[in-house]
């Protein structure tokens, strides 16, 4: 499969985050600082960063399983979709969360950390609608797109609901519970969406 353009495959998980650290502070020692700083204005980016270099790491395993991923797939308004899995099982938009050493209880509809409720399942919900939008629009036919949260280095993890309507999961376990859906697309449909969900062009509209 041949690049195109800014191709969003070149891109590392937490690219995004790296931009946004740069700019609340140029100066690369100062940056670098920042990440072990308990009061630092940057220290909420770079425990994000840890997030999202796990969690793709984990989801990069599945390319050998017939799966394509992308991250940090930017938004005109600057923001990002974490991760994008496609594969047999169909598309995931995947939010990584890092609640390092901290209790995650998810019910039917809604995620609390140490007991604070909230609004991970709102926004991975409304994302992953967006995301099918953009999809279905650029190839042509309904692409949906499954809503995940990746819970990275918490202590607990409990999840209620047989059917619940975002997949929360550990992210140290991602790839072998998304590997182990049934599947849905057939691997030309797998690289039919991979091809237009890697041009940039398809989410600058």
């Amino acid at each position: 499969m041949g690049t195109v353009p800014g191709d969003l495959a070149d891109n590392r998980p937490g690219d995004a985050i790296r931009r946004k650290l740069r700019e609340l502070q140029p100066n690369p020692v100062l940056r670098l600082f920042g990440r072990w700083l308990p009061h630092s204005t940057t220290r909420s980016w770079w425990d994000g960063l840890t997030g999202e270099r796990v969690t793709g790491r984990r989801l990069d395993a599945l390319r050998r399983r017939g799966w394509h991923t992308l991250h940090a797939v930017q938004w005109p308004s600057g923001a990002d979709v974490d991760h994008l899995a496609i594969g047999p099982a169909g598309v995931f938009a995947v939010n990584s969360k890092r609640h390092r050493g901290k209790t995650v209880w998810y019910g039917d509809r809604a995620i609390t950390v140490n007991r604070t409720p909230t609004r991970h399942v709102v926004i991975s919900r409304s994302e992953a609608r967006r995301v099918s939008r953009v999809l279905s629009r650029a190839c042509g036919y309904p692409v949906p797109v499954r809503p995940v949260i990746a819970v990275v280095h918490s202590a607990k993890l409990t999840v209620k609901g047989t059917d619940p309507p975002v997949l929360v999961l550990d992210a140290a376990r991602i790839d072998r519970v998304l590997s182990g859906l049934p599947a849905t697309l057939m691997p030309r449909q797998v690289a039919h969406v991979y091809a237009v969900a890697r041009s940039p062009r398809t989410w600058t509209g």
